[in-house]
């Protein structure tokens, strides 16, 4: 429980690093676009969580039961599910980011920034939702530490990302966001690469 925790816990600070780091270095508009574009990326995160939780049922159901034969075709199902969803909020997030600004009730001076934010997020969800899953594959598989692992490494690409984007060249919101997308695709490299070596059923 207690990784678990310490995994949901950190992804969380995602939003809270990005909005601390550009409330120092970037603007006032800039911070009002990270807090209101991590709203939107936290609700995505929430929902490909709570869904990816079945994963982890499933496996762990199958081991169980002996049935680890089962394991395979489960996570390729589901890795066709996930991908098509990854694309609907792709397309979603990229092509609608202003709407969805807009429906967030961002300042109108940070439309723009926010807007920025969640198309950069939106660009790089595929990599949020491919964590998710496979921190839910690990877990079914019994092992909760690695996923902790793994966004732990991510967080701490993320503060160098943010100082370096936002306070270094002053990108603002979308260094941010940037830095968010990068640490994500870093952790699921990591991930991917551990899952590969692991010994599997």
């Amino acid at each position: 429980m207690i990784p678990i925790l310490g995994a949901l816990i950190l992804q969380a600070a995602y939003g809270a690093v990005d909005l601390m780091v550009v409330g120092r270095f970037g603007t006032t508009s800039g911070l009002s676009a990270v807090s209101t574009g991590s709203q939107v990326l936290n609700l995505v995160t929430f929902i490909i969580v709570q869904l990816a939780m079945g994963i982890t049922v499933l496996i762990a159901r199958f081991i169980g039961e002996k049935k680890e034969e089962q394991i395979g075709s489960l996570i390729g199902g589901a890795t066709i599910v996930f991908a098509i969803m990854s694309a609907v909020l792709f397309v979603l997030m990229v092509c609608f980011s202003r709407p969805i600004s807009l429906l967030m009730q961002a300042p109108e001076e940070a439309i723009g920034l926010t807007s920025v934010y969640v198309r950069i997020c939106g660009a790089g969800i595929f990599f949020i939702v491919a964590y998710n899953v496979l921190a839910a594959i690990f877990r079914g598989l019994g092992d909760s530490r690695s996923p902790l692992i793994f966004v732990a490494i991510a967080c701490v690409v993320n503060v160098i990302g943010d100082l370096v984007l936002v306070a270094g060249f002053h990108l603002d919101a979308a260094g941010a966001a940037i830095a968010t997308v990068t640490a994500q695709a870093i952790s699921v490299v990591f991930a991917l690469f551990l899952l590969v070596k692991k010994e599997l059923p």
